[in-house]
């Protein structure tokens, strides 16, 4: 009994790869002694080796079994060594699979997928935005990078999580910044000084900028005054936080249902959106955008940043355009099909 713990305890110490090796001798060598102490049971090595294989996992078929008092000594060897031999490599897969989650919620495993969606510094914000990216495209994944030790969501697995300082090039580096679509960095709400957030916020943009320059960059910014500031390293994008609430509630005040408006095209979850749409090379003008969309139940709403095309209607389109709709999905999924 001594002498099998011994040996058990020693493989259990052993690599996947070395563990994984003494099977594969075991089975082949296995099989090339039971066709030699029977090869007329077995007709060919083949189906000793589908022999060893069906005993050692217990099924045991009874296709083939073995007829001279070898064959059975050996059959009970198998029984002994070759069933605790697969209960060994058994439990190091299941450790393994374990040892794997157990990363995952701790946020040490690298992300390897392209084109996702990065969240930087978790918090309700976070949260929403999580939602609001999948309610947009469902089959996108996203990377949340925080320094708390506990994956927020783990039960989604479309949600990564890395734990680490979001400034920092190896954890920007396991969040895969290179190939991913887009970062989105919130204020870290642990800080609650506003001017310190905004010095966080721009340390980590600035590292973004710096490792990954072509990743479309939104920051969110707690004081106005530093703006220029994150302009200087190049976001391509800013919110001023608690500036959309505060305009959102001003206008529910002052005109009546003007907020429900602007709260749909906030919301992909939520009646009609905005949409890009393709230029398509029979419009020449803003006015053949305009009419041909129509036509086809949406509303052409800005180029760009431009919201006062409809007064520019007999203007060309130019090269660069990138023409923005109203509308819902199945309207907008139909003139992309087009």
């Amino acid at each position: 009994m001594h002498f099998f713990l011994r040996v058990s305890t020693k493989m259990m110490r052993m690599s996947k790869k070395m563990i994984g090796l003494i099977i594969l001798v075991f089975i082949v060598v296995s099989a090339t002694i039971a066709y030699l102490l029977e090869p007329d049971t077995f007709n060919s090595w083949f189906n000793a080796f589908y022999w060893v294989m069906t005993t050692m996992a217990t099924v045991g078929y009874g296709d083939y079994f073995a007829k001279t008092v070898a064959g059975k000594i050996f059959t009970m060897f198998l029984y002994i060594f070759g069933i605790g031999l697969l209960s060994l490599v058994i439990g190091k897969v299941i450790d393994a699979i374990a040892e794997l989650q157990r990363q995952r919620g701790a946020g040490t495993l690298s992300f390897r997928g392209k084109e996702h969606v990065i969240l930087i510094n978790w918090n309700k914000k976070t949260q929403s935005a999580v939602d609001e990216i999948l309610s947009y495209s469902p089959k996108c994944h996203i990377v949340v990078i925080d320094e708390s030790n506990r994956h927020p969501l783990e039960q989604m697995e479309q949600v990564h999580f890395i734990s680490g300082d979001p400034s920092a090039d190896d954890v920007l580096g396991k969040a895969n910044i290179q190939e991913a679509k887009a970062a989105i960095v919130f204020g870290d709400a642990r800080i609650d000084e506003a001017a310190l957030i905004d010095g966080k916020s721009l340390l980590i943009a600035s590292s973004i900028e710096r490792i990954a320059p072509h990743v479309h960059t939104t920051v969110e910014i707690m004081q106005e005054k530093n703006i220029q500031n994150f302009r200087h390293v190049r976001v391509n994008e800013f919110v001023l936080s608690h500036d959309a609430i505060s305009r959102l509630a001003v206008r529910a005040a002052l005109q009546e249902g003007n907020s429900e408006v602007i709260s749909q095209l906030l919301s992909r979850q939520h009646g009609d959106d905005i949409y890009e749409v393709p230029v398509n090379s029979s419009w020449k003008t803003y006015g053949d955008a305009f009419q041909a969309l129509l036509s086809q139940g949406a509303t052409l709403l800005a180029d760009r940043h431009d919201l006062g095309i409809n007064r520019k209607l007999t203007e060309p389109i130019p090269k660069d355009a990138r023409l923005y709709i109203v509308s819902d999905q199945e309207t907008f999924r139909r003139i992309t099909e087009k």
